[in-house]
């Protein structure tokens, strides 16, 4: 750390800057203090030369949010922002983020101080990233963060601090035209030869990342500098000072070939079965780490707020004197100095960017500075998929326009009116292409703390420094797409505000006033008079909801909500259960002893059944009260301690979930001579059957435990006569499972009225993570790949293939009488055949870029298709996929709502779906 520069802003909203704590590539990080709580923080401020160039700015947002969305665990959490950095008048508002201040050293630092990390260590290292990863990958996204400045070693486990290609660049600068040149570090196979990035180059870097902390360089060291590509695409990697338990899996990791590394949940199990964070309890850093760690956080509190008068007279000599060359600056006395053995490692020749003329093409690709082109291929097709470096369509402009609702203000909690959700993230539009750039070198320094989206690089430098020869490659990077800018919240969270782009012209009409939209400008009222109603003709608009429903800002977020006998909408929370009457929207009831219930399921015509962690319920529809309880430990009692997962499924009275408890297995008595061994624990786990009209346990059969803590997740695909078809959850398979697998899922069928396992097995090449449904006459549709397959269930024999979008996948189709209803994460929904597999229709939910499958849902007729996924939901005939209407929730009225991040549900009955997003509900007539 250092003591702050004139030119260093001193407030950034309510936080006080106290000191420089790094610097990087593409941003300067500050300790700070919270002047309402007196927390320490960590902030984020983009360098203003990278800030007034919109592609960078657009980029260092969208990196944000995805630090944001990815908040917990191994990421630190971003704090509000609560203002804007106090800047001169004639200066641009700076670009920055705030996040939690977690003392901890980056895996450079670390390897300086203590050297290669124990192999107990780097199991917690690499499980803890992976966790990350797996998140990521699980939203169809690559994260491209990953460098050792952006790893950090806390006390209680690894943090990451990047979130997007430019956090973890080696060097980034502005170019005339609102350019923006990036460099990166550490390059895999597929970068060298000019192929897009997949969630396997993810792992790629992560093997890098561990073969270092476990040897103090990287497996492609030995020769010349200037043929480190060649190396990292054609040689083995040296693993041989990996310890040997782990070097198979890091070598997995540095497959040339994408399609044979590792997924990121499969590495995170081998590491940790328990989780990096039950690995890590009672400490997991050598001793040298841990009293680095310690000495960091206790250098920071020292740190004191500057006086006011001392900080005016600190911004006022910014107008005085000229910033002076970084080597003329006289040393000041509060500058923090760093002891000699605990500077940063220099890092090995292969992880230092180097020239690589297969990418000299792309490198030529100017990022755009201004509104996308439309010759250039950045709207126009009916596609959900996104293409990157220009070299394709992009996703479509909405042709139709989406309608988005605000709940109304009297509709909020008393009291708590900024608790309900605000306006959901700018979404993104087209990918950008990057090329690279030399900049002036950087000096390494600190990388602790949080989420900040632009830490120090911490990667090496060509032999001349990040700009000299034997620089990296001017990389064209294959950006996750960047947001457009967001609306002004005061404009955007305005009640029943309708955005009909195509129709009106541009205009956002609705809310008391009439907003023109410039080129991605923020909107600007231009009108107060109150504007007419929308009209209910207008094309694609959602229709009017029959109600509209807040859950109380007092109490915790939903759950689960599910629909009873088509008269209640049942929500569970951590604290309670509660009830809403489908009529009319107003909640009826609310039930204590129904917190954290899984689902509430139809137990006959007159009881609402809910499970909760400790007990079955049985619930008045009319007041919530408890007609019937039901405790494991009564109902069980001959599996002490029963821990019940999730519900597997259900049909009729009969459900079916799996639990576990935990049993001592004695050690066998010693051989004469010999030392009796220890007693161990063991977890058993078994598949229940249970009626909830006879309150009646029907089966139970014992099956493999899953992993820690124990309890399988499974999940009902398919029930027939005889049988019932089921998979189990890739999250909770053991490491050995995952091994024996070999990358396959399987399907398991019990015997209906026994629970005895018939059989099971596995279907083509359908991974472990694969979405796989099947119906009544003994078939399965699996995604294998990017195609959806039919198979016989008893047989395995393929029976159909339906292509999928490039670059895509399948999620989980949805059975709807002679037709199966698609979804992919390329945003495609669509319809085929059950019998022959032939395509009906398939048709764009017009979502910008890739992302989680949506989830369908039927009408109550099966008339009409509701998709809906993190951004909006989209409505479709279900015969023919003609889009009917567009929604999108913008949370509360109130500007300070907090902001919602949950995807959309739809709940159908009869003529309405409900539409769910966090707390907000809304019930719309459909066909």
């Amino acid at each position: 750390m250092e003591a702050l520069r004139q030119d260093d802003p001193r407030r950034f909203g309510r936080f006080a800057a106290l000191a420089r704590f790094d610097e990087g590539a593409s941003a300067v990080r500050y300790v700070a203090r919270d002047l309402a709580s007196g927390e320490s923080a960590l902030i984020t401020a983009a360098r203003p030369e990278l800030a007034a160039v919109p592609v960078f700015s657009r980029r260092f947002q969208a990196e944000a949010r995805t630090a944001e969305r990815l908040a917990g665990g191994w990421v630190a959490p971003p704090l509000d922002p609560g203002g804007t950095a106090e800047t001169p008048a004639d200066e641009a508002e700076p670009l920055w983020t705030a996040a939690a201040y977690v003392p901890a050293v980056p895996l450079a630092e670390a390897i300086a101080i203590a050297g290669p990390l124990p192999e107990r260590a780097l199991r917690i290292l690499g499980a803890g990233i992976a966790e990350i990863l797996s998140r990521v990958h699980a939203a169809g996204s690559v994260l491209q963060g990953l460098a050792p400045g952006t790893v950090l070693l806390a006390a209680d486990g690894p943090r990451l601090t990047a979130f997007g290609p430019l956090g973890a660049a080696a060097s980034a600068e502005a170019r005339p035209g609102g350019q923006l040149s990036v460099r990166l570090g550490y390059l895999t196979p597929e970068q060298i030869e000019g192929k897009e990035v997949s969630a396997a180059s993810d792992l790629f870097v992560l093997g890098l990342l561990l073969a270092y902390a476990a040897t103090g360089t990287t497996p492609f060291t030995e020769g010349p500098a200037e043929e480190a590509t060649r190396r990292i695409a054609e040689d083995e990697p040296e693993l041989d000072a990996v310890p040997e338990e782990l070097r198979e899996l890091i070598a997995n990791c540095l497959a040339k070939d994408p399609d044979q590394r590792p997924t990121a949940g499969t590495v995170a199990a081998e590491l940790a079965l328990e989780g990096a964070a039950g690995l890590a309890r009672g400490g997991w850093l050598p001793e040298p780490l841990a009293a680095a760690v310690a000495d960091q956080e206790a250098r920071v509190l020292a740190l004191e707020v500057p006086e006011e008068g001392e900080a005016e007279a600190a911004q006022a000599g910014q107008a005085d004197a000229p910033a002076a060359p970084e080597d003329a600056r006289p040393e000041d006395p509060r500058t923090f100095r760093e002891p000699e053995d605990a500077r940063t490692a220099p890092e090995p020749e292969d992880a230092r960017p180097v020239d690589a003329p297969a990418l000299g093409k792309p490198a030529d690709v100017a990022a755009p500075s201004g509104d996308a082109d439309p010759g250039n291929g950045d709207i126009g097709e009916d596609r959900g998929t996104t293409r990157f470096l220009n070299t394709g369509p992009r996703p479509p402009q909405n042709d139709r326009p989406t309608t988005q609702l605000a709940l109304p203000h009297e509709l909020t909690a008393p009291g708590a009116p900024d608790a309900l959700p605000a306006a959901p993230p700018a979404q993104p539009a087209a990918p950008l292409a990057l090329p690279g750039g030399p900049v002036a070198p950087q000096q390494p320094g600190h990388t602790h703390g949080g989420p900040a989206p632009y830490p120090a690089a911490g990667l090496p430098a060509g032999p001349a420094g990040p700009g000299g020869p034997g620089g990296g490659p001017m990389v064209s990077l294959p950006l996750p797409p960047a947001p457009a800018p967001a609306p002004d919240p005061a404009a955007s969270r305005r009640t029943l505000l309708t955005i009909a782009a195509a129709a009106v012209g541009g205009l956002i009409v609705g809310g008391g006033s009439v907003a023109a939209l410039g080129s991605g400008g923020t909107a600007e009222a231009t009108d107060d008079k109150p504007a007419p109603k929308p009209r209910r003709t207008l094309p694609g608009q959602a229709p009017e909801p029959r109600w509209t429903y807040a859950h109380p800002a007092s109490e915790s977020s939903p759950l689960t909500a599910a629909l009873w006998q088509d008269k209640l909408l049942v929500v569970t929370s951590e604290s309670q259960a509660s009830a809403v009457d489908l009529r009319t929207g107003k909640r009826l009831w609310q039930r204590a002893d129904g917190a954290k219930g899984q689902a509430a399921l139809a137990a006959g015509a007159d009881l609402v059944f809910v499970a909760s962690p400790t007990e079955f319920l049985w619930l008045s529809p009319k007041n919530g009260k408890v007609v019937h309880r039901v405790r494991y430990t009564e109902a069980f009692e001959d599996l002490p301690g029963l821990t019940v997962g999730r519900l597997a499924g259900s049909s009729g009275p009969v459900i079916w979930f799996t639990g576990s408890h935990t049993v001592v297995e004695k050690a066998p008595k010693p051989k004469k001579g010999k030392k009796k061994g220890k007693d161990k624990e063991v977890v058993e786990a078994y598949f229940f059957a249970y009626d909830i009209v006879r309150r009646k346990e029907l089966w139970r059969t014992s099956v493999p435990a899953g992993r820690a803590p124990g309890t399988p997740a499974y999940r009902v695909v398919a029930e027939r006569s005889a049988d019932v078809l089921v998979r189990q959850d890739a999250a909770s398979l053991t490491a050995a499972e995952v091994k024996k697998a070999k990358g396959k899922g399987s399907v398991r069928s019990f015997d209906q009225k026994t629970g005895k396992l018939l059989w099971a097995k596995q279907y083509g090449a359908a991974s472990l993570e694969a979405a796989t449904t099947g119906d009544e006459d003994g078939t399965l549709y699996a995604a294998v790949g990017q195609d959806l397959q039919a198979f016989e269930a008893d047989s395995t024999k393929p029976l159909w293939r339906v292509e999928g979008s490039e670059d895509s996948w399948f999620g989980t189709p949805l059975i709807a009488g002679p037709l199966i209803h698609t979804t992919e994460r390329s945003r495609l929904v669509g319809a085929v055949e059950r019998e022959s597999g032939r395509l009906v229709w398939r048709r764009s939910t017009e979502v910008p870029g890739t992302g989680p499958a949506p989830s369908l849902t039927l009408s109550g007729s099966e008339k009409t298709l509701i998709a809906a996924d993190a951004v909006q939901v989209t409505v479709f005939a279900a015969a023919d996929g003609e889009r009917l209407w567009k929604f999108q929730d913008i949370g509360s009225a109130d500007p300070k709502g907090e902001t919602v991040r949950a995807s959309y549900r739809a709940l159908a009955f009869g003529e309405t779906v409900v539409v769910q997003r966090d707390r907000s509900f809304y019930a719309f007539p459909v066909a």
